[in-house]
């Protein structure tokens, strides 16, 4: 499980160095937000003065991704966004309020209580989009914005804007043609399907003068949509927010074939490897704090021990030959 399974401890570049050209299928990550927390180590991304430094410092990581990377592989970023106004915006109180140490060191982080030179105080950042449009500067190819639908949000108690309640997952690729199972995550067409969508579809086709369509749902399935709604998820054993398995899954599924390889350079708790492990995908995360890395280790100890029983549950169950 270890050679299927790598966690590298350390600072994710220094780390992936260490692999060779295009080993990776796909790179699945959600790196920190930009001045809402201090992970506790030295050298973390997410702390720099300003949005500009922030924005290289996740460029210079994403130009290793893509040494990495195979030709036709994928990257998937998800990446929430900050407000102007130091560490008490878009969830900087609620941080504090915590008490259980990841909002420890703020008072040693520049300009967490105030707006970053150059910015207005209640400025949205857009620091998603900024990423995105720098990389695609980088020559990647920005295929798709992804909307990350939270049913449950953080409660905001503001007066003069809405509840945030959604966050961005870009797909970008190294090259024009990539690999992207469409089939592996296609999903229900409508509740209850009464065929009315297909109805429609084969109208459209035959204007267009086609004689098929990939998006087709006459079996009640079709081509998944670009807004995701996905539960966000909570892990005891961290003092951050973990990647919901449920919004990593379809980026595995369509990102990698089964047995390839998923990387993730902001490991944190393992979310990911967790995910491609379930999956049968092979993984290796790059983590920066050992504390994490033991965390993401056991989690993925745990999961194998307890696949591995259910398989010799299943094959005590099956009939004898």
């Amino acid at each position: 499980m270890t050679q299927q399974h790598r966690i590298l401890v350390g600072d994710c570049i220094e780390m992936m160095r260490t692999l060779p050209d295009q080993s990776v299928h796909t790179c699945i990550t959600s790196p920190p937000y930009f001045g809402l927390r201090d992970y506790g180590v030295d050298g973390q991304i997410g702390l720099e003065a300003s949005p500009r430094e922030f924005i290289d410092s996740l460029v210079a990581v994403f130009r290793e991704v893509r040494r990495v990377l195979r030709n036709d592989g994928t990257l998937w970023v998800n990446l929430g966004d900050s407000y102007a106004s130091g560490g008490r915006g878009g969830g900087g109180r609620y941080m504090a309020e915590r008490g259980d140490g990841a909002w420890q060191g703020k008072g040693d982080a520049t300009g967490w209580r105030s707006a970053p030179a150059g910015w207005k105080h209640k400025d949205l950042l857009g620091l998603p989009w900024r990423l995105a449009i720098a990389l695609q500067d980088e020559g990647w190819y920005l295929r798709q914005d992804i909307i990350w639908h939270k049913p449950n949000p953080m409660p905001e108690s503001i007066k003069d804007r809405c509840t945030k309640a959604h966050e961005y997952l870009f797909l970008l690729s190294k090259s024009p043609r990539y690999h992207f199972d469409q089939e592996a995550i296609r999903e229900q067409a409508t509740k209850g399907f009464s065929g009315s969508e297909f109805n429609a579809g084969k109208t459209a086709e035959h204007q267009l003068g086609r004689s098929s369509d990939r998006d087709r749902v006459d079996d009640g399935m079709r081509n998944k949509r670009s807004v995701w709604t996905v539960a966000t998820a909570s892990f005891k054993g961290a003092h951050f927010a973990t990647f919901p398995p449920d919004l990593i899954r379809p980026c595995v599924l369509a990102g990698s074939p089964r047995g390839g390889m998923v990387l993730d350079p902001f490991g944190g708790a393992g979310t990911t490897a967790l995910v491609a492990m379930q999956e049968g995908r092979q993984s290796v995360i790059c983590e920066l704090n050992p504390e994490y890395a033991a965390i993401a280790r056991q989690r993925l100890d745990t999961a194998w021990i307890e696949g591995a029983a259910q398989m010799d549950f299943l094959l005590d169950q099956s009939p004898a030959a």
